[in-house]
């Protein structure tokens, strides 16, 4: 295709310079409300055809159920506490919640609370024998995780990505930089890449970065006439949410699920990684995978056309409808950059920790007047269901390390592989094979947290490490946030799928080959770069 047709094909006229433009502008607003109905149609016929299915959900329902009364009936253990069975038969109960997704999490995570502090209230109480513990009490811990400072973070990052969504910087800065990367398609997947390194720094939230991004991308392509479900659209947007992935695990404050495992350390090492060491540690990694899925994505996909002609007219045109930077955004960048200084030198500079730092930023920016954004503004912006969801999770885990049920299940799990008596390696290795397998049946990284690094770090208790099993849990952590496989692998994943841009045969075409070098990396930075820096 000539470039003269291929601006043809996206403006729909060849001739006359002033009503071509008009005609370019037209047609990208058509373009767009067509790639805006053809995602209604695929929801639409989407749902239509789940009506048309047999519904599981109830069925899951009452499994779920069923996993947690056959647990409560088992005989107790030699080795484990009443409590400690509690606590098994709600994470038996949570994680088939949390697999089959019969209710949200957020809804899940309610009913968490309440079988947590109904079990625990009506049983025994360990330091007062004959007497029951108390519903009261069982409240208490069931809320446990509420108080910890890694909720504060996420609740704090939350508010921080919707000062982002609330003033639009984000959207400009993917536009700034798809305005550099030019019209050719291999600039565009290397812009998209990009964008998605220079959020993950700034945006705390993932599904927010892939709200930013995806859009954009979608706008682009139907600007040039093609549509929403093309080989160029695929390519586009599958590797936004692939790199968005990969820097999940890059970067310490770009997910919950590396918060929720950070506060499990803390609470029960005794051990706490800065924003500085956790960069160290996995941003070389981000990188190569990075590259890695650029040619990944060159090979696995080839779209329709070598250049989006009129690409950069586009752009062009969005940063206009944007107009100029304005004071909310510049404040913002500030505040932003200001963040990023104090989390790369916390333990360097200043005792400051993270949360508190990142707390005393969102409280400047919810200030009248010198502020960004309004609290009834960010109270609809929040995702407040994801903040329910770590803390519940983080309270469920801390009742399993608390209760022993943490060590009594790695030891009957783990410990008859003998694991214990292997070389850290190959724990490694085979634990990093079991994580990355079991990822397949969770749609949330931070629920997966929450379920395994307790027993991940009760495992580590056990190894020969000269660190007490830090790094072991940390590769575990990196290894949690593989989303790469399928749609419903992550967040981003599921709202980048719902657009139609792409097919699950697609997603897992690129999918294999980034999960093979992925772990085959995590390997070879164990025997090398992480043993040099004494991480493991």
């Amino acid at each position: 295709m000539s470039s003269t047709t291929q601006r043809e094909h996206a403006s729909g006229h060849g001739s006359g310079q002033g009503s071509g433009q008009d005609a370019g502008l037209s047609a990208t607003d058509d373009a767009q409300q067509a790639t805006q109905q053809t995602a209604q149609q695929n929801e639409a016929t989407k749902d239509k055809s789940l009506r048309h299915r047999l519904n599981l959900k109830p069925a899951w329902f009452a499994l779920a159920h069923v996993v947690l009364i056959a647990i409560l009936l088992l005989p107790s253990p030699d080795g484990l506490s009443w409590q400690g069975q509690i606590a098994l038969a709600v994470l038996g109960f949570a994680v088939v919640m949390w697999i089959t997704e019969a209710v949200t999490y957020p809804v899940s995570a309610i009913m968490i609370i309440a079988y947590l502090a109904l079990l625990l209230g009506l049983s025994g109480d360990p330091d007062a024998p004959g007497a029951a513990f108390g519903t009261k009490n069982g409240l208490t811990t069931a809320l446990a995780g509420f108080s910890s400072s890694g909720v504060a973070l996420v609740a704090a990052a939350l508010a921080l990505a919707a000062a982002m969504q609330a003033t639009g910087l984000h959207k400009r800065v993917a536009l700034l930089v798809l305005k550099i990367a030019g019209e050719k398609i291999s600039h565009i997947v290397a812009g998209a890449i990009i964008i998605s390194i220079i959020l993950a720094f700034f945006v705390p939230s993932a599904t927010a970065r892939a709200g930013a991004v995806v859009p954009i991308l979608l706008g682009m392509v139907a600007a040039f006439g093609l549509a929403s479900n093309s080989k160029l659209s695929a390519l586009l947007i599958i590797t936004a949410a692939q790199s968005i992935s990969i820097w999940n695990v890059g970067i310490k404050t770009a997910a919950a699920q590396n918060l929720v495992a950070l506060n499990f350390i803390e609470d029960s090492m005794g051990r706490s990684v800065s924003w500085g060491q956790w960069f160290l540690w996995a941003a070389p990694w981000s990188v190569l995978m990075s590259i890695a899925l650029f040619f990944i994505m060159r090979w696995a996909i080839k779209p329709e056309v070598d250049r989006m002609d009129g690409g950069k007219e586009t752009v062009r045109r969005q940063l206009e409808e944007i107009g100029p930077i304005t004071g909310p955004e510049i404040r913002l960048i500030v505040v932003s950059i200001a963040l990023l200084f104090f989390w790369s030198t916390e333990g360097f500079l200043h005792p400051v920790d993270s949360s508190t730092i990142t707390l005393v930023a969102i409280g400047f920016l919810l200030l009248p007047r010198v502020g960004v954004f309004t609290w009834k503004k960010a109270e609809n912006l929040i995702n407040w269901g994801t903040l329910v969801v770590f803390a519940v999770g983080i309270s469920l885990g801390t009742l399993l390390l608390k209760t022993g049920a943490a060590g009594w299940l790695s030891q009957k799990t783990f410990g008859a592989m003998g694991l214990d008596s292997m070389p850290l390696l190959a724990t490694i290795i085979l634990v990093g094979a079991f994580t990355v397998i079991i990822h397949l049946g969770f749609a949330s990284a931070t629920a997966l947290s929450s379920a395994l690094i307790p027993v991940y770090i009760a495992l580590a208790a056990t190894l020969n490490t000269p660190d007490g099993g830090l790094g072991f849990v940390v590769i575990q952590q990196f290894l949690i946030s593989f989303g790469f496989l399928l749609p419903v692998s992550a967040p981003q994943n599921m709202l980048a799928y719902g657009t139609g841009a792409f097919t699950t045969k697609q997603f897992l075409r690129t999918g294999i080959p980034l999960t093979i070098i992925g772990y085959a990396l995590v390997v070879l930075f164990s025997a090398t770069y992480w043993k040099w820096l004494g991480l493991v």
